[in-house]
């Protein structure tokens, strides 16, 4: 409970379900685990995603896990989670994850280029959608 003082509540709450998620696996409380993971998907944030997902690998957590890599793929996300403290612990704890990431990351990539309107166009730093320099006509 020291840990919980001075933190906002939906932070706290964020650390208690992960503690309680792991007591759960450990001592076989699948109704619990279930609740705590169902509570841990509903309220994902930039500052605890990278230590929930970390928590969703070590167990087995396969809703989770998919909720955690689909929020941290988004661009608008990737980068602060990168950021955070959790990133580096999820990086030593779980580096397989990583590899998961970025095939997320890539799947995210390819469906923005599929809905790009034209195929050949022109990005805004002269490039085309593959990263090939493209001389405008004059």
């Amino acid at each position: 409970m020291e840990e919980l003082k001075g933190l906002n509540t939906k932070w706290a709450s964020t650390l208690m379900y992960q503690h309680l998620l792991a007591a759960a696996d450990r001592y076989g409380l699948e109704r619990l685990l279930k609740l705590c993971e169902s509570n841990l998907c509903e309220d994902v944030a930039i500052n605890t995603i990278a230590t929930t997902l970390a928590l969703a690998e070590q167990h087995h957590c396969l809703w989770l896990k998919s909720v955690c890599l689909k929020f941290v793929a988004l661009p608008e996300n990737l980068r602060a989670v990168m950021q955070s403290d959790g990133f580096d612990y999820l990086k030593e704890s779980c580096p397989d994850v990583l590899t998961e990431l970025l095939e997320h990351v890539a799947r995210n990539n390819e469906h923005s280029l599929a809905l790009c309107p034209h195929p050949n166009a022109t990005i805004l730093d002269g490039s085309d959608v593959h990263g090939r320099r493209v001389k405008p006509r004059l």
